[in-house]
């Protein structure tokens, strides 16, 4: 019997992240689910997060609290910013201080617990929000870090970071996900998403997921308020 891959897969709940693990698991790959409870104001990402990796047959579903709320920083978590309704030039104030380095750095200690050689992130250039730690440049010098900080990386073997959505377009995303079978309607997306998971419509994050199936051609199955 072949002892299949262990990849570890960042799944917040969302759209992008969904649609990576699907990919990461059609693949052959197994997969291990890891969410963050940072004090985020959509906080019905977790139950999409836990849905999801049930629903798609994740080996576990690991969920890690933080307190980013004790930095603050973001509209996401300083209930004092409001979530901005209306594009803006720059970088937005829905961008956290730091989320993705820390992220990624615990993602990198489960993986070396649990043998995995490989980590999978929705992190995007073309369709995101200007968010500075969603670029190849952020991801190629963490990976370069993973593999000089791990006793993985000291003993010879090689730390991935795999970012496979990342010159994609969001309508492109829309159709890898859908010829896989992904259900959308299992993710949130939205910024200030109810306890229930009903989408603002209106936030940074709603626009760009309902551009992309607009442009896919695909019905939005988001639930809205």
């Amino acid at each position: 019997m072949t002892t299949k891959e262990k990849a570890v897969v960042l799944v917040s709940g969302g759209l992008d992240s969904a649609t990576v693990l699907a990919m990461a698991l059609a693949e052959g790959l197994e997969c291990y689910a890891l969410a963050f409870d940072y004090g985020q104001r959509h906080r019905a990402e977790l139950d999409a997060s836990r849905h999801i990796s049930s629903a798609l047959g994740c080996q576990a579903h690991k969920v890690v609290t933080l307190d980013l709320r004790a930095i603050g920083g973001s509209a996401l978590t300083d209930d004092s910013i409001d979530v901005p309704e209306e594009q803006a030039e720059g970088i937005p104030v829905t961008y956290v201080p730091a989320r993705n380095t820390v992220f990624l750095s615990l993602a990198l200690g489960w993986a070396e617990v649990i043998g995995a050689n490989s980590i999978h992130i929705g992190v995007n250039a073309v369709d995101y929000s200007g968010y500075p730690d969603c670029r190849p440049e952020f991801i190629a010098a963490f990976e370069a870090v993973a593999n000089l900080a791990t006793q993985v990386g000291v003993e010879g073997q090689t730390m991935r970071i795999h970012t496979p959505l990342m010159s994609l377009s969001k309508a492109e995303i829309i159709n890898r996900g859908m010829a896989l079978g992904l259900d959308y309607g299992l993710t949130v997306s939205c910024y200030q998403a109810s306890d229930n998971g009903l989408a603002c419509g209106v936030c940074d994050s709603c626009r760009l997921r309902t551009e992309g199936f607009m442009a896919a051609g695909v019905a939005d199955p988001t639930r809205y308020v």
